[in-house]
């Protein structure tokens, strides 16, 4: 698992709680083995466990995925009424994010000639999901 992993001389001072200055110092005087790549040194796990006599473990990052959904629908045969209703939901629910959300867009196109409306929605998945099914529900009521 820690197989060819890697620590930077400022890594291994946080794991261990020490200043920078002394990592580089064990270093330096062979103490703690080190490869040198271009003007850093990198230290092995495995030598950084035999260096401290003890197992080291580092601390787990969160991987955080990006998801984005977006969608096109077309309404059809739509008045003037609905549309205003549907567009002042959609912009009202876009714009009402909460502070480190995800920004919502939403875009709408409406052709009185062919009684047709056009919705464009960019955001997160759960956020477009919940979108559309106000859409939906202003659809159908």
């Amino acid at each position: 698992m820690t197989e060819g992993l890697y620590y930077s001389v400022e890594q291994v001072a946080e794991l261990l709680g020490l200043h920078v200055r002394t990592v580089r110092s064990y270093v330096r005087d062979g103490k703690l083995p080190a490869a040198r790549i271009g003007k850093q040194y990198r230290i092995t796990h495995d030598d950084l466990e035999a260096f401290t006599g003890l197992p080291i473990t580092t601390p787990r990052t969160t991987v955080v995925r990006h998801s984005e959904a977006s969608c096109i629908v077309e309404i059809e045969e739509v008045d003037r009424h609905t549309v205003d209703r549907i567009t002042t939901l959609l912009t009202a629910t876009a714009a009402t994010r909460g502070p480190g959300e995800q920004r919502l867009r939403v875009e709408t196109s409406y052709d009185p000639d062919r009684h047709r409306l056009k919705v464009i929605v960019l955001g997160g998945l759960a956020d477009t999901a919940r979108l559309l099914d106000y859409l939906d529900g202003v659809l159908t009521s």
